[in-house]
């Protein structure tokens, strides 16, 4: 059984940071492929950054520059460091993984970021 457990969400003001963490236990190839999604209230789910055991990461246009997605794949973990946070990035975000980038079906329980003065 794949599990996957984030950590770090919370209040911050804007132009404040926060770094996300999600550990994977379970099979050895369940994380392969790693990432996070968000979702805010009343939106659909939308994709944040994914990144593959070895290679690029790849970001949603409204985080580049200013959110980052690594992994210490010794420890199963992939973090996502967000700076310079808006309003618009209040949601519940979601770490998921995978065999592959095409196929990634775990998912984490999910961990509320609040970005409010």
């Amino acid at each position: 059984q794949v599990r996957l457990v984030e950590s770090g969400g919370g209040l911050v003001q804007p132009g404040g940071s926060l770094k996300l963490s999600c550990v994977a236990s379970g099979s050895i190839f369940s994380d392969n492929a790693m990432g996070w999604y968000r979702q805010a209230p009343g939106k659909q789910r939308e994709l944040v950054a994914t990144v593959p055991r070895v290679g690029a990461a790849n970001y949603a246009d409204s985080v580049k520059g200013r959110f980052t997605i690594s992994r210490d794949n010794a420890k199963r973990t992939v973090f996502l460091q967000m700076d310079s946070l808006k309003s618009e990035d209040t949601a519940v975000y979601y770490c998921n993984a995978g065999p592959s980038i095409a196929h990634m079906p775990h998912w984490g329980q999910g961990t509320q970021v609040t970005v409010s003065s």
